[in-house]
């Protein structure tokens, strides 16, 4: 009986990993980035969400202003309103204690 030899893969004790390229990887400012393309598709995806987003905050800053506005309308009208109550009590009194004497 002899010993069979124990079967190695490729892919176990024999297979090492690549080495790394230590500088390139720490340095990655230094390397030429020629071989980096931009996807155009996912440039204009992220323009065209940032521009929908813009849109969004402007129209509700507008619809915020509007209300504002409204309030101090509101706020305006009540004052006056008042003011103009007040001034025609104000006359009625005056009337009413000019006809008892």
């Amino acid at each position: 009986m002899s010993n069979p030899e124990p079967v190695i893969s490729e892919g176990s004790a024999n297979a090492k990993f690549p080495e790394a390229d230590v500088d390139r990887e720490l340095h990655l400012g230094n390397t030429d980035n020629s071989s980096l393309q931009e996807d155009s598709v996912s440039a204009q995806i992220t323009a065209s969400k940032e521009i929908k987003e813009q849109e969004v905050e402007e129209k509700k800053k507008k619809e915020e202003e509007k209300k504002e506005d409204t309030i101090h309308k509101m706020k305006s009208t009540v004052i006056i309103s008042g003011v103009i109550v007040a001034v025609i009590g104000g006359i009625f009194a005056v009337t009413k204690k000019l006809r008892e004497n």
